[in-house]
């Protein structure tokens, strides 16, 4: 979990609970509280004021994150003048969860685990706490809530929002923060890592030793996989595909070609294979847009009846090559049911070629699919020296295992 102060009294806690799986600036753990008691848990006084939901992107901008704590306010808060419903309630807060009890009854009315928390705002004397919606068993592989018929790059997730109002706002926000840091310390504690080992310069030098993996790179350079195709196609005919995004980390950003209407002018060309990157269309480059952008521009050419691609042959399997040296460097990237959530740029992971987006299928030759999230966790954890994983857009391996219906374009 990465954990970000901005000064504003915003605290994000991203990266989805995983912890180990991102590097932070360890040593101090800054904060208004002694570890040990948070690591027993410490109580609040507040009011609570209530609860909303809000629909929200996978991750946000903290601007983004601040307004959407504002909404949630405004949409709790009675106006001015008018009565405000509370509840005086005791926040109990450790390093494994956080609940809300009953002042006088102690009966519990909320109870969170702490890596489940995405964002806590301090506003005046207003506590802001949102946290991820509790997904079904029957959700989709990557434990994701989204509206209906929303497209990869629009899914809406479920966020639960809480607004408390207390004298001690900022102190019970800057407590959850640490809150965060403490269990961190405690997860490296508990895999034999010493936090004070650690320092950035002796990870900036580790770094400053590795080569970024080439794989990527010399594919790409290699003039035998990038091809020039010509596609015939009927006027107002669909080009019958389903692209996905390449992935934050990639070498050269763009989208890739992860299925084909069997009756479609891209199948039926046999021009094309799953995996193929796209670089252009017609002449208009879809390198480094946003998929939405690539799919309208695709979408554009239906009354076209000569197509014109500019790709490169890719297998739909990345292969990543990580140089860890020791378990006391931390990986750079963060995982959630064997997705990649989040990368840190310019860490070992990064050079190793871990693209965000991407669902892990193998760890060091040994297959993940079906694997549990505390299991892909504590292989990563636990692996030292060359780690070998094999990886795929996560869409398109929900398309391939019939999780999802192809939408073509």
């Amino acid at each position: 979990t990465v954990l970000e102060c901005w000064g504003d009294g915003c605290w994000s806690a991203g990266g989805d609970g995983c912890w180990g799986q991102v590097v932070m600036m360890l040593g101090s753990v800054p904060g208004p509280c002694e570890p040990e008691d948070l690591i027993d848990g410490i109580i609040f006084a507040a009011n609570y004021l209530g609860s909303t939901q809000l629909l929200s992107e996978r991750n946000p901008s903290k601007n983004i994150r601040m307004v959407q704590a504002q909404e949630a306010v405004s949409r709790i808060k009675a106006s001015e003048g008018a009565l405000q419903p509370m509840t005086e309630v005791d926040l109990f807060i450790s390093t494994q969860r956080i609940k809300m009890l009953n002042a006088d009854s102690q009966e519990p009315m909320m109870d969170h685990a702490l890596r489940t928390i995405s964002y806590i705002a301090d506003i005046g004397n207003i506590v802001v706490l949102m946290a991820r919606r509790r997904m079904p068993r029957s959700a989709s592989q990557d434990c994701i809530e989204t509206t209906p018929g929303a497209t990869e790059g629009k899914k809406q997730y479920k966020m639960i929002c809480h607004v408390f109002e207390s004298e001690d706002a900022q102190l019970i926000a800057q407590s959850i923060g640490q809150a965060f840091s403490v269990a961190y310390q405690e997860f490296l504690r508990a895999n034999g890592i010493n936090p004070e080992d650690l320092s950035q310069k002796e990870y900036s030098d580790i770094i400053n030793t590795q080569e970024m993996y080439n794989d990527d790179l010399v594919h790409f350079s290699n003039s035998e996989n990038c091809k020039e195709l010509q596609i015939e196609k009927q006027k107002g005919e669909m080009l019958g595909v389903v692209i996905v995004e390449s992935g934050w980390g990639s070498i050269l950003p763009t989208v890739i070609l992860a299925n084909m209407m069997n009756v479609g002018p891209a199948a039926r060309s046999g021009k094309l294979s799953i995996g193929d990157q796209i670089m252009s269309i017609n002449g208009t480059s879809l390198v480094g847009l946003p998929l939405a952008t690539c799919q309208g521009i695709i979408k554009g050419v239906r009354n076209q009846t000569q197509l014109k691609l500019n790709i490169v042959s890719c297998p739909p399997v990345t292969t990543v090559l990580i140089k860890r040296p020791d378990l006391k460097y931390q990986l750079g990237f963060s995982v959630q049911n064997g997705i990649i959530c989040s990368l840190m740029r310019g860490g070992i992971a990064e050079r190793g070629g871990v693209r965000v987006g991407h669902r892990i299928i193998e760890i060091n030759g040994q297959s993940v699919v079906a694997t549990a999230h505390e299991k892909i966790v504590q292989a990563l954890s636990n692996s030292v020296g060359e780690i070998h994983m094999r990886t795929m857009p996560a869409a398109m391996f929900r398309l391939l295992t019939g999780q999802d219906t192809p939408l073509y374009i």
